[in-house]
């Protein structure tokens, strides 16, 4: 990465550390930007740069990206001879008559379908409807940000006037047996009910997965067809595959036996999840706790992800590993959210939630107690918490998590009582370097 590149990036981290996640602009606002060419002729080096840590995001994880110098001079030259891309970024320091005058150039060589938009350090309103009038599609004024520049191409390709659709919430667990597939499947229940907005669940457990059992559904097909043949799936195939559970919410089920081997292709799981997003607001993806590329793909994709972890070290160390790694990757992203479940577990030493998020830097959504009786009895039942016992004080934790899950209000974890001393388990801490 070059210094400007890295300055760049370095701005975008200090301006997120500021103000915090919940107020970067444009974090909401910009969709996934489908499989089209993207090509940027810019004037300014400022601009190549924050084009380029745009392009590595992964709303444009799809798009071809490609940024040249040279402005809109170097564009006209280059499309003499070449086709032109989807999209055409200009960066120009010109200005009036000299501007349109490269901009009506420019036309001459464009293709019917491609859209156009002009980067100009002048924020002059009657330029702006000039250039309108000329079918150039935005007009962004500098100095620009890589999510207002995202947002602006999002807005493009997808329609800002409308509700977002297609938000995929990724829930993994730190470790196996920590509660990340019912929290999901809590979750994703209460959202339909309380927001009484359509909601899929999407099991990727396919050899253990228990989304069926959850909801008390048994489906002959599910998730696993879907992934065995992902080009022949589109919106008919997607409403025979799924299994309806509510008015709002369907599941996408992993199968019920083990008769095959599952062979997973990560963009086989792009390909499933962008036809499931395409049909409802909601995606909740359920993870199973192993790693692979698709795995992989998937987290860093996904929109939101809730992190569930037991309070014990080997949750703390698995939750480190998969926090640091989404920081590294999603820098114009929210935070990924913490959720510590079965949290006083009789006569077990644990890890305090103060050692917990200092360790990670995060601060936990929501802490969720130990019930052994009422998750059981649920689980057992293929109901949910809140239809088995509406007074449960999970109800109110799973409430929590969706509302921060959807940023509908600013929640907060509830505190423990700060202790006195540190745990016992703090020397170990220190020994892995997880305590701050």
């Amino acid at each position: 990465m070059s210094r400007q590149a890295q300055s760049a990036a370095e701005q975008m981290e200090d301006f997120a550390d500021q103000y915090g996640d919940e107020h970067v602009p444009g974090i909401e606002r910009a969709r996934p930007i489908p499989r089209i060419s993207i090509q940027a002729f810019c004037d300014d080096t400022h601009a190549a740069e924050v084009l380029q840590y745009a392009a590595e995001d992964r709303r444009l994880s799809k798009a071809h990206v490609s940024v040249h110098m040279g402005g809109i001079g170097a564009a006209v030259a280059h499309y003499v001879d070449s086709p032109t891309p989807n999209l055409i970024i200009v960066d120009s320091s010109l200005h009036g008559t000299q501007l349109l005058a490269e901009l009506d150039s420019l036309a001459e060589s464009c293709d019917p379908g491609t859209k156009v938009v002009v980067i100009s350090r002048h924020n002059d309103v009657l330029l702006y409807r000039e250039l309108l009038k000329r079918g150039v599609s935005e007009y962004l004024v500098t100095p620009i940000e890589p999510l207002q520049l995202m947002e602006s191409i999002s807005n493009l390709y997808n329609n800002p006037d409308t509700d977002p659709v297609g938000h995929v919430f990724a829930f993994i667990g730190a470790k196996g047996g920590v509660g990340s597939s019912t929290i999901c499947h809590n979750v994703a229940w209460t959202l339909s009910e309380v927001l009484k907005s359509n909601v899929t669940i999407a099991d990727l457990d396919l050899a253990f997965g228990t989304t069926g059992l959850d909801f008390n559904q048994d489906p002959v097909q599910g998730i696993a067809e879907a992934l065995a043949a992902p080009e022949r799936l589109d919106d008919q195939l997607l409403d025979r595959l799924l299994t309806k559970c509510s008015e709002h919410l369907s599941i996408f089920a992993a199968p019920v036996v083990l008769d095959r081997d599952y062979e997973i292709s990560p963009d086989s799981c792009d390909t499933v999840i962008d036809v499931v997003r395409q049909n409802v607001p909601y995606v909740a993806v359920d993870l199973p706790h192993s790693w692979s590329p698709w795995t992989k793909r998937v987290l860093l994709q996904a929109d939101e992800v809730i992190i569930t972890a037991a309070p014990d070290l080997a949750n703390l160390r698995n939750a480190k590993n998969i926090v640091d790694l989404l920081k590294t990757a999603r820098k114009n992203d929210h935070k990924p959210h913490l959720v510590l479940n079965m949290v006083g577990v009789p006569k077990r030493q644990e890890i305090t939630l103060k050692e917990f998020e200092q360790a990670l830097d995060l601060k936990a959504i929501s802490v969720i107690e130990y019930d052994s009786e009422s998750f059981s009895q649920a689980a057992n039942n293929g109901q949910m918490i809140e239809e088995m016992n509406p007074k449960a004080k999970a109800t109110e934790k799973f409430r929590e998590i969706a509302m921060a899950m959807t940023h509908r209000r600013d929640t907060k974890a509830e505190k423990k009582p700060a202790q006195s001393a540190l745990s016992p388990l703090a020397p170990l801490l220190e020994k892995l370097k997880l305590k701050r």
